[in-house]
């Protein structure tokens, strides 16, 4: 009878143990549990079990104190054959959420569910290299916590939202490698914090919007388009812009009296329609990384700096440039 009693005795405080340490919202679980039903089960979900603690399954995190989930991050480094499926609409009952990631996932296929204007905590959202399609959405100007938008590489078309100068707390908009169309919006300018700007690998249209010129941003990579006239709006001696890469458009503005500043570390200019000379300004730069080849330069490459230091790929095809590291200058090619 007493072996009994501590038998069932020992049965009831590994319940109690299972119980307390059981620290996941039970509301939050049941939503995970829906989200891995709507994705078809995949594998790499495989640690969500039903019996376990869902703060410490694969790809969940949970805030030490309240315990709710606040980062779900599903990505794959490896083809999930299992995993064909549209973002579940549930991913917008998880309101403490501050991160939400869909990354490498390339049966993840559908829009982008309205569902996330509802993760108003969101300050992470990175879905890419996905087959994610439809438009860039307005709705994500509601996001106004977001710190990071990365949508790259994926399947999106249309134009950009204006609305999404509204993330005032932007530090960084990825837009690249999509099938986007229309002009860069004018209210681009309007961002309040100075984001880094990645608009390449797109069938973007029209002249870079002047107003980018009241922004002061890090990195700007506008490549890869269909953009046209000039892009001086984008240096200035009183910018703190360290990376720029404008190559393969069809610019066309004069280089020779662009004032540089002097964080530029990486220029790419290359297959535009670029004319002038190359400035005195750019010698005084620590540059790491030019590229102007394929426009229409003239003129002598200054002396000094970095200039030298770059092989003739970095140079050539232009109307009529010359001076190390190309061959020398003579009074017809001046």
């Amino acid at each position: 009878m007493a072996t009994t009693r501590m038998l069932g005795s020992t049965l009831l405080l590994i319940l109690l143990s299972t119980v307390v340490s059981e620290l996941c919202n039970p509301q939050d679980k049941k939503v995970l549990l829906q989200i891995k039903k709507d994705l078809n089960n995949p594998y790499l979900l495989a640690s969500w079990n039903p019996s376990t603690d869902c703060c410490k399954w694969y790809t969940v995190t949970c805030d030490p104190k309240t315990h709710r989930i606040n980062s779900l991050t599903i990505f794959s480094s490896v083809p999930d054959t299992n995993f064909s499926a549209q973002i579940p609409p549930s991913v917008g009952l998880l309101p403490y959420l501050e991160t939400l990631e869909f990354h490498k996932l390339p049966k993840l296929t559908g829009p982008l569910q309205p569902a996330i204007a509802k993760l108003t905590n969101l300050k992470f959202l990175r879905i890419s290299w996905t087959n994610l399609s439809g438009p860039v959405p307005t709705f994500l100007a509601r996001l106004t916590n977001l710190t990071f938008l990365d949508l790259s590489f994926n399947n999106l078309t249309g134009p950009i939202p204006e609305a999404l100068s509204q993330l005032s707390n932007l530090d960084a908009l990825h837009l690249d490698r999509n099938h986007l169309t229309g002009s860069i919006p004018p209210s681009f300018g309007s961002f309040k914090s100075n984001p880094d700007i990645f608009l390449s690998h797109n069938n973007l249209s029209g002249p870079i919007p002047a107003s980018l010129g009241n922004l002061n941003l890090t990195q700007v990579d506008l490549s890869r388009n269909k953009l046209v006239g000039d892009a001086s709006a984008l240096f200035g001696l009183n910018k703190t812009v360290q990376i720029v890469d404008l190559s393969r458009n069809e610019l066309s503005f004069n280089l020779s009296n662009v004032e540089f500043p002097a964080s530029l570390t990486s220029l790419d200019l290359n297959h535009n329609k670029v004319y002038g000379k190359l400035p005195v300004g750019l010698t005084a730069l620590n540059l790491q990384y030019l590229n102007v080849s394929y426009n229409r330069l003239c003129g002598e490459i200054p002396m000094g700096g970095e200039l030298q230091s770059f092989d003739v790929y970095s140079y050539l095809h232009n109307k009529c440039l010359c001076g190390s590291p190309l061959p020398s200058c003579t009074s017809s090619s001046l």
